[in-house]
């Protein structure tokens, strides 16, 4: 069981875009439009891809009147994340 969550938890951050979305989110708050800026992919890719990180609980969501802002969920999350940073994005 412990095994499978680890290649579940893995698999949501192998595609690229996830991997992408997930180390701005490590910056800070972005809305799905900031997101879709910095990568620059149509909203409803960026939308989809939330909503599997969302799915598999690694992101969370905040409102701002009508904006929805999303961030790391866990301190798990966020080491993970900062370590691949680290390695591949300084």
């Amino acid at each position: 069981q412990k095994a499978r969550e680890a290649s579940d938890f893995l698999k949501a951050r192998a595609h690229e875009n996830r991997r992408v979305s997930v180390c701005l989110l490590s910056e800070g708050e972005p809305s799905v439009t900031g997101i879709e800026k910095r990568l620059a992919l149509s909203q409803a890719t960026v939308a989809q891809q939330l909503a599997r990180l969302r799915h598999e609980g690694l992101v969370e969501t905040r409102r701002e009147g009508r904006v929805i802002c999303y961030s790391l969920a866990d301190d798990t999350t966020k080491r993970f994340i900062k370590a691949i940073y680290e390695k591949f994005c300084r």
